[in-house]
């Protein structure tokens, strides 16, 4: 798609810029680790994902949104064979991707070597803008694998499949993002969307509250499910973030790496 690209990396820059510059501003808590090394660790996961991501396009002739062009010259797909109005079409599509990346990602805490690999984000010992990208990048092409699949089943527009993207950067960054928001927005905005406050319970040491909260973007999933937390019992400033290794390995990037094939 023309322009795909620029538009995903120009929103991804503005939100990153945003939701970091306003966590400086107004922190939830305060920092135990320094910045400095987990965010080179950080964004080094994303480099290592992208080239995992180029190198899955090499072995596959499409990726997601390259996968629903496809979908829609071959006919493939249930919303190809439907014909219903694009913003119908759009809002669905979102609407069953969102619930998929939340169903997958309660898969990755339940089945034992797909949290090996989810573990590596878990194990970043704060919490801020950079966690929303850490993440393995085995679990990321599996990620892509799973997307190209769904794309195929539902046959979404390639548009469809571009704003839910950039939809799940954008709330993963703000969920992620070590923000305090009035408490009175926080429980207005939960109410349709993961807030930080939210999230955070996700990211908690103990394994009963980082076994809830699943969702990335809407917060109806967990409500619907069963698996809400409202607050950490520590409370946001009392909690650990992380698992096990409260330390300085978890923001170091070889370590990262190797965590899911470690006998740890």
């Amino acid at each position: 798609m023309e322009n795909e690209t620029l538009i995903r990396l120009g929103v991804f820059a503005g939100l990153f810029a945003l939701f970091a510059a306003l966590e400086a501003v107004a922190p939830r808590r305060a920092r135990q680790h320094p910045r400095r090394r987990r965010w080179v660790t950080n964004w080094g996961f994303t480099l290592a994902n992208t080239l995992a991501l180029r190198a899955l396009a090499l072995g596959l002739p499409l990726l997601a949104v390259g996968a629903a062009l496809d979908a829609e010259a071959q006919g493939w797909g249930l919303l190809n064979q439907l014909g219903w109005p694009v913003w119908l079409e759009i809002g669905l599509a979102v609407l069953i991707f969102d619930f998929a990346i939340w169903l997958q990602h309660l898969v990755t805490h339940k089945v034992p070597l797909l949290w090996r690999l989810h573990r590596v984000h878990h194990a970043d010992v704060e919490i801020d803008v950079t966690t929303a990208i850490r993440f393995h990048p085995v679990e990321i092409a599996l990620s892509m694998l799973l997307k190209i699949g769904l794309v195929y089943l539902l046959g979404p527009a390639a548009w469809a499949v571009v704003i839910f993207e950039v939809l799940l950067n954008g709330t993963a960054m703000f969920n992620h993002a070590n923000l305090r928001l009035p408490l009175r927005v926080d429980a207005l905005l939960r109410r349709v969307l993961v807030t930080p406050d939210m999230h955070r319970v996700h990211h908690s040491v103990h394994r009963h509250e980082h076994d809830s909260n699943y969702g990335f973007s809407l917060s109806l999933w967990d409500r619907l499910f069963r698996t809400y937390r409202a607050q950490p019992e520590a409370g946001h400033d009392g909690m650990t973030i992380g698992l096990e290794w409260q330390d300085a390995r978890p923001t170091q990037l070889g370590w990262s790496l190797w965590l899911p094939f470690s006998k740890r």
